[in-house]
């Protein structure tokens, strides 16, 4: 598990980082074309601008922190680019700017 960890604008491509947890991380604007996001699962995380394209995302999770304040600990995916990107089994809860099928 990673908790408030930034990765902010990090180039990630090719990645692999299957299965991991994240909490509450900063992934504004980073690039993950082609990574290997299988079954990893961003819990609260700031994803605005994130570049999926190409990754795979298959059993990957979007959801929330539970808070205090319902505006606060939601996943945000606003902006993020999801072209070519594989998206089977995702499941997204409460995400903020989530895709639509």
């Amino acid at each position: 598990m990673t908790e408030k960890e930034s990765f902010a604008g990090k180039d990630l491509r090719q990645a692999t980082l299957d299965g991991h947890f994240f909490k509450m991380c900063d992934f504004r604007g980073v690039d993950l074309r082609g990574a290997s996001l299988r079954g990893t699962h961003f819990s609260g995380c700031d994803l605005r601008e994130a570049d999926f394209r190409g990754a795979d995302l298959t059993d990957a999770k979007f959801d929330y922190v539970m808070t205090h304040d319902p505006d606060y600990g939601l996943t945000d995916v606003t902006g993020a680019k999801w072209e070519g990107s594989r998206l089977k089994r995702v499941r997204a809860d409460k995400v903020i700017g989530w895709i639509e099928a």
